[in-house]
């Protein structure tokens, strides 16, 4: 196992023994112990082989023996034994809002319920209500919790499929055999949430492929077992514990017929549907096999597109939406890239509710190659987020004014996450918003407004001459909780006519603005900004999923504010403050 395997192992083996009521004390040795071999800036297997591992502050002698065994056979009998014993039911309680460990051990201590479908029965007679320590506030939140889950289906995050996805790759790559393998369906297109994780390869002989998919460490239950195609469900804990769940489907075929398969388990239906209609008018017939008629050579991906006159379409834009039309005609954009990125705004450090300090944040973003970082931490109102007093506001400048007094071609912005009122007003009087090289604003609090209120609320932010940028523009959490309700074309119109920027804030939890209105912000001249909303230094990485939101927006470069350097970003901002 790889460091990232490794410690989502620890931190589920931290979740398990609570749910068995060991002491929290041991448990949570686990989980410091997974996020401290996440943070690992060397090579876990290197520590293993050179038997260093017990120099890792938390790393006993107990932990030593069980990563070692992880990191060398990929399994751990203790581990197994712990799932075991523990009832499925219990681990998908723990997707509930606010149902930790503790909550699922009483439930199942004083009520017997060790699943969902108990769960629910419970609460509808008013059984969970009568508990001590829970009472008819969280009887309700968890019907609420139930009714969401339901709706939503057995989906997961795009970063927790990722999480599976990628390990199981790198696993299968290792395997004697395999000649291609890419990942495909909707995890390849980049959609915000995932229902299964369709992988393929390429193989002669696709027996050993599939013998060693179904035994990794993270099936959880093996739904089917055949000679080119397996099914299992498969489980991991994401970097803040939760657990996942979900089904991996595995396809090997030829390498002859990969490009056809990779196109058409890539999907979505509709761009396949479209793709096959081409292939008709052009007298061929595509499959997930062969481009039957064709004469040309396809050997990879792009050369089906070839054969039928498109340029090659990237699989964030396959969703139907003119990109077969565009292909046709050669219009095809130039979506932005990762690479450039130079830089981010809105992120927060100790001094509101981050776990990292400035200099920190700005040695991962230095580490991550950006020109520039900035900080925005909480304003005053938001006390749950240890939000900044005007007092402490000009205290961190002149930590921020000694720091890049420091440096040399890199620099920290001074910005504000600044809270909208409900009255539509900044939480910082204009003087103090004056100090930033930036502003923020985002809406934290009384979501319950009308589809009026709230959008009257954000307009009138988005028209305020210090704003800089809205922030997680509907609230939402993916899987979590629902947007709030706002006109979002509304905003959109609003913020091209200010010139106010808006955020596609990366954090996986949120993707927020969305890719549809993303397209509909650049069509209306909005600049739009890729921001992680990172509460610790790993969390810049976020970045990335933000820039998947904008390809499949159809962004390019020059549609976002960031892939701007550092002199043009300081002259930008400059001019707006003034």
């Amino acid at each position: 196992m790889d460091k990232a395997e490794v410690a989502a192992v620890l931190e589920e083996i931290a979740v398990l023994l609570e749910l068995q009521g060991e002491n929290p004390f041991r448990a949570n040795a686990y989980a410091k112990a997974g996020r401290t071999i996440a943070q690992l800036e060397v090579s876990l297997g290197d520590l293993v082989r050179d038997g260093t591992l017990d120099q890792v502050p938390g790393i006993g002698e107990t932990l030593r023996e069980k990563i070692t065994a992880l990191v060398t056979t990929g399994k751990l009998p203790f581990y197994d034994d712990l799932k075991a014993k523990t009832p499925p039911g219990w681990l998908q309680m723990l997707r509930l809002p606010g149902m930790g460990p503790k909550k699922v051990k009483t439930l199942s201590d004083q009520l017997g319920i060790d699943d969902i479908a108990k769960l629910k029965t419970a609460c509808d007679k008013g059984d969970i209500a009568k508990l001590k320590g829970f009472g008819e506030k969280t009887q309700k939140n968890i019907l609420e919790g139930l009714a969401f889950l339901d709706q939503l289906g057995n989906r997961v995050r795009l970063d927790q499929a990722l999480l599976i996805a990628e390990a199981v790759a790198q696993n299968l790559k290792q395997i004697k055999g395999v000649h291609r393998l890419e990942l495909c369906g909707s995890v390849r297109r980049r959609k915000e949430t995932i229902k299964d994780i369709d992988i393929l390869v390429s193989a002669k002989d696709a027996g050993p492929i599939m013998d060693a998919f179904v035994a990794l460490p993270m099936v959880q239950k093996v739904i089917g077992h055949g000679p080119t195609k397996s099914s299992v469900t498969m489980a991991a804990v994401d970097h803040h514990a939760a657990r996942i769940f979900i089904n991996v489907d595995l396809r090997v075929v030829s390498d002859e017929q990969f490009p056809f398969a990779l196109n058409y388990f890539t999907g979505s239906k509709e761009h396949n549907v479209r793709l096959r209609q081409r292939a008709i008018d052009y007298g061929y017939k595509l499959n997930e096999y062969d481009l039957a008629g064709c004469k040309k050579k396809i050997k990879e991906e792009p050369d089906l597109y070839a054969a039928l006159d498109l340029a090659y379409i990237l699989p964030e834009m396959r969703e139907d939406t003119g990109e077969i039309d565009a292909a046709a005609a050669g219009k095809l954009p130039h979506l932005v890239e990762l690479a450039d990125i130079h830089g981010v705004f809105h992120n927060h450090t100790t001094w509101s509710d981050g776990k990292a300090t400035l200099e920190q944040m700005a040695d991962s973003a230095k580490r991550l190659g950006y020109q520039y970082l900035g900080i925005a931490d909480h304003s005053q109102s938001l006390n749950i987020a240890n939000g900044l007093s005007i007092e402490r506001v000009k205290a961190q400048h002149k930590e921020i004014d000694a720091f890049n007094a420091k440096q040399n071609g890199f620099r920290v912005f001074k910005g504000t996450e600044c809270d909208i009122l409900p009255d539509g007003s900044m939480d910082f009087p204009d003087e103090v918003l004056a100090s930033f090289d930036y502003v923020v604003a985002s809406v934290h609090t009384h979501f319950g407004q009308t589809q009026e209120e709230m959008t009257r609320r954000i307009i009138k932010a988005i028209e305020h001459p210090q704003v800089t940028m809205l922030g997680h523009s509907t609230g939402r959490l993916l899987l979590k909780r629902d947007a709030y309700k706002v006109d979002l074309d509304a905003v959109v119109q609003a913020a091209a006519k200010a010139g106010t920027m808006i955020e596609i804030n990366a954090n996986p939890y949120r993707l927020d603005l969305d890719w549809i209105h993303c397209k509909r912000a650049k069509a209306l001249g909005v600049t739009l900004v890729i921001n992680p909303d990172a509460h610790a230094a790993d969390e810049l990485a976020f970045t990335r999923f933000g820039v998947d939101v904008a390809r499949r927006a159809w962004l390019e470069k020059t549609d976002v504010f960031n892939t701007k350097t550092l002199p043009q970003v300081a002259k930008e901002l400059e001019k707006r403050r003034t």
